[in-house]
């Protein structure tokens, strides 16, 4: 590859590219020479949405990704990329084809068709709905009805690890832990829900909590907020209230939002089969 700091990623979607795009960052992101500029084409579906694709191709040449499921639209796509000299690939038909000889039959070749609007879509439509309504504390009255509550002093990653519990069909509620504030009291009453705190060192809370401050252009009074042994303090609390209720901790430091809310399905689902199999 030649050396540049950057590349163009071309990826074509014949639906909403949401599987294609986290492929094509996967993959970009095992390259620390080069950043990707992607390029982003969703609901790519007659040969004009094509023609517009491919002139765009031709004058940011890069790799190009796509997942098209009409056989005739992905033939083109592949002739003018030759044509273009530039690399083309069909991200799906690798998996389609051991789907194939596994199963021994073809594929139904419907675009989008993990986006239909079956039970399990609207499981997740409730669940977000869910885990909006009880972000930071809300409605606190129903949190008998969550099937996981994250705890955590402020600026450890509770709300967007319950939006992405919730994408998965999770209702995630999460609740801040503040010095001198009790936890709503159903907390005590819960027996279902799994509940799991959140953690991270205190200068990571501190480069963090001092960041949200200037986005805002806010000075905070409370100088504790950022102060590390005070953050260190709270750090501590946390972690004696869920040793004493028998909580388990994930420490986000060096975590991203994906890792920490898969360490948190995995203690879900272990916390469930105990539940079905007490």
């Amino acid at each position: 590859m030649k050396k540049s700091t950057f590349f163009h990623l071309h990826l074509i979607s014949d639906a909403t590219g949401e599987t294609l795009i986290n492929v094509g960052r996967a993959a970009a992101a095992q390259y620390d020479s080069a950043q990707a500029r992607e390029h982003i084409y969703t609901m790519v579906r007659s040969e004009k949405d094509i023609a517009q694709v491919v002139e765009d191709i031709e004058a940011s040449p890069g790799i190009v990704l796509y997942t098209l499921i009409e056989p005739d639209h992905a033939a083109l796509l592949e002739e003018r990329c030759r044509e273009l000299g530039v690399p083309a690939l069909s991200v799906l038909d690798p998996i389609l084809s051991l789907f194939q000889t596994y199963l021994g039959a073809k594929s139904a070749q419907r675009a989008g068709a993990q986006h239909a609007l079956d039970t399990e879509y609207f499981r997740r439509i409730d669940a977000l709905n869910f885990t909006l309504s009880h972000d930071d504390g809300q409605m606190s009255d129903d949190l008998e009805e969550a099937d996981v509550v994250i705890l955590g002093i402020s600026r450890t990653s509770k709300t967007p690890t319950s939006i992405y519990l919730a994408n998965r069909g999770v209702k995630a509620a999460n609740i801040p832990l503040v010095p001198d504030v009790p936890l709503p009291d159903v907390i005590e009453k819960m027996t279902d829900a799994f509940i799991v705190g959140l953690i991270a060192s205190p200068d990571r809370i501190v480069q963090i909590r001092q960041h949200r401050l200037l986005s805002i252009n806010a000075e905070s009074k409370d100088t504790t907020y950022i102060d590390k042994h005070a953050v260190a303090e709270e750090i501590a609390q946390t972690r004696r209230l869920c040793a004493r209720r028998g909580w388990p901790i994930i420490d986000v430091t060096r975590r991203s939002i994906e890792e920490t809310a898969a360490a948190i399905l995995t203690l879900y689902g272990a916390h469930k089969a105990r539940q079905d199999n007490p």
